[in-house]
């Protein structure tokens, strides 16, 4: 019987709730432009269950660039305390207007504010104009609710590939790969 690739992520995310110190929810997220291009940076996982995996971003960043050019994504969750890291491959798709609002309306008043302060990945010629920036915005909305900006939403990568990665002594790790198929999941070992 085929294990569920899910069900393990959830226990496997559960512990490192519990026991990672910072941000058990951040996750390396690698895309690649329309040449190939390939470019990696920390997101935060934001939502996740059979349906895939939900992270938020301004709609003019880079990666969102990256995104609209080249829909296909790898994520990477690294446990090192736990000793453990699980890899996620497959396309991307946005999350709906009412899945966004929802997520942004929960954000804290700072970080919805920087929302809409921030020109996220382009050019900042001195910390300075972001503050005054975001010192505008605060006046703005002052006493009222930030809505979300038009250019923030998310998006959901549907994994293709799953693979749980156990550190174990001499380096004789144990590697679960779980492969979509049109029936539900195939289920393997690989290789240290």
């Amino acid at each position: 019987m085929t294990t569920d690739p899910f069900a393990l992520f959830d226990a496997w995310y559960a512990e490192a709730r519990a026991s990672e110190i910072n941000d058990s929810n951040a996750m390396a997220l690698a895309t690649a432009d329309s040449a190939g291009r390939p470019a990696v940076r920390m997101v935060l996982l934001k939502g996740h269950g059979p349906d895939g995996f939900v992270f938020y971003t301004n709609q003019q960043s880079r990666k969102a660039g990256d995104i609209a050019a080249n829909p296909q994504a790898a994520l990477l969750f690294h446990w090192k305390s736990l000793r453990r890291q699980i890899r996620i491959e497959g396309p991307l798709t946005p999350v709906s207007d009412a899945q966004a609002d929802a997520y942004f309306a929960s954000r804290g008043r700072d970080s919805q504010l920087g929302a809409w302060a921030s020109d996220q990945s382009r050019p900042l010629d001195a910390r300075e104009t972001f503050e005054a920036r975001f010192a505008e915005v605060q006046a703005r909305f002052e006493g009222r609710d930030v809505p979300r900006p038009p250019h923030w939403s998310g998006y959901r990568v549907t994994p293709l590939r799953i693979e749980f990665w156990q550190d174990r002594a001499h380096r004789l790790h144990e590697r679960h790969l779980f492969t979509r198929t049109a029936d539900g999941w195939d289920e393997g070992l690989l290789y240290p």
